[in-house]
């Protein structure tokens, strides 16, 4: 991916680093984390769905996962 492809409007030139005596690699690195984390990000909100569920959507809910057993936990209605 190149410069000119990147839609997170990530402009490393911004950044400043306030600890003194951060190599250039290092500033690679931190931006390189930077990017990735902004190009999931917003992959993720494109994949998010867009509108409002339909009500039959909003009917459906997950179902409950059992309940674990053992000491310190749920035994019964009455324990």
């Amino acid at each position: 991916m190149t410069d000119s492809e990147d839609t997170t409007g990530f402009d490393p030139a911004e950044l400043t680093f306030v600890t003194t005596g951060v190599s250039e690699q290092e500033a690679a690195a931190v931006t390189a984390v930077l990017r990735a984390l902004l190009r999931a990000e917003s992959d993720d909100l494109r994949a998010a769905p867009n509108g409002a569920a339909s009500p039959w959507q909003d009917s459906q809910r997950a179902v409950r996962p059992a309940l674990p057993r053992g000491d310190a936990r749920w035994r019964g209605f009455t324990a």
